[in-house]
């Protein structure tokens, strides 16, 4: 028989459900099993629907609740053994309930949480909920936070951090107390140009050890002080023209060297 939604059971659970899974136990697989499954799952769909009304609100849309609770259901059906002491309620709202749980855990986050610190999580949001009704009006410490849940306080700041990870912002959303007009996407970061620089310059370093003083001094002047050639020259008592093939030779004597090792 089906029932509402927020019924806890079938009506027809005692004896005719348990009837009804000892003789499922016992037939070969087949258009009649298959029936008798079908309905099953039909008559308790009731119980996995007032089952996924817990988890409302929480991101989820409500159809999508319930077919997560459905497969539970469907679960709960084909591992239950009418055999065990057991009545099949009491096997059902805990593999219903592990499913929707189990679906929030790996598919509703938006970063990826390792399960020990979702675990640690979920301990911390309900110590902080315990704390705040016996201390009203009044933020608990990580320390009492700790104490309550039976977490360390590193783990509980771990817990605190993957709080705001479930749900993410968009690039368009503005700081909070952030300027007007300012959003995520203006604080990224991007590719810095000057890392290429300083892998040049690393590769460079060795190379430009090994030159000549006169050649390493002319170089630092030219590139570091950012002196012209004229002034090098006058500086060195040289020609302008002796800088310049100086200055040619050295860079193609490194570049030369340089592309050697990378090879």
């Amino acid at each position: 028989m089906r029932t509402h939604a927020n019924s806890s059971r079938p009506h027809d659970d005692t004896p005719d459900t348990d009837a009804a899974f000892a003789r499922l136990v016992d037939l070969p697989d087949g258009p009649e099993r298959e029936a008798l499954r079908q309905s099953l799952v039909s008559a308790w769909l009731p119980v996995s629907e007032r089952l996924a009304s817990r988890f409302r609100n929480r991101g989820e849309t409500w159809e999508d609740l319930c077919q997560v609770a459905a497969l539970g259901l469907v679960k709960a059906v084909d591992r239950y053994d009418p055999r065990r002491e057991c009545a099949f309620i009491s096997f059902a709202v805990p593999t219903i309930t592990g499913e929707v749980k189990r679906h929030f855990r790996d598919h509703m986050w938006s970063l990826h949480v390792p399960r020990r610190v979702q675990d640690q999580r979920n301990r911390v949001r309900a110590a902080q909920r315990e704390l705040l009704q016996v201390f009203p009006g009044r933020a608990p410490t990580e320390a009492q936070i700790g104490e309550r849940a039976g977490l360390t306080v590193a783990e509980v700041r771990a817990g605190l951090e993957a709080i705001g990870c479930f749900n993410a912002l968009s690039l368009d959303a503005q700081p909070q107390g952030g300027d007007h007009g300012f959003t995520l996407a203006d604080a990224m970061g991007g590719p810095d140009p000057a890392l290429d620089a300083v892998i040049d310059r690393e590769a460079v370093k060795p190379r430009l050890r090994q030159l000549p003083e006169r050649e390493r001094r002319i170089l630092y002047m030219r590139f570091f002080r950012d002196m012209t050639q004229s002034r090098i020259a006058e500086d060195l008592g040289i020609s302008q023209m002796h800088v310049s093939r100086l200055i040619t030779n050295s860079c193609d004597r490194l570049r030369r060297e340089i592309m050697q090792d990378a090879v």
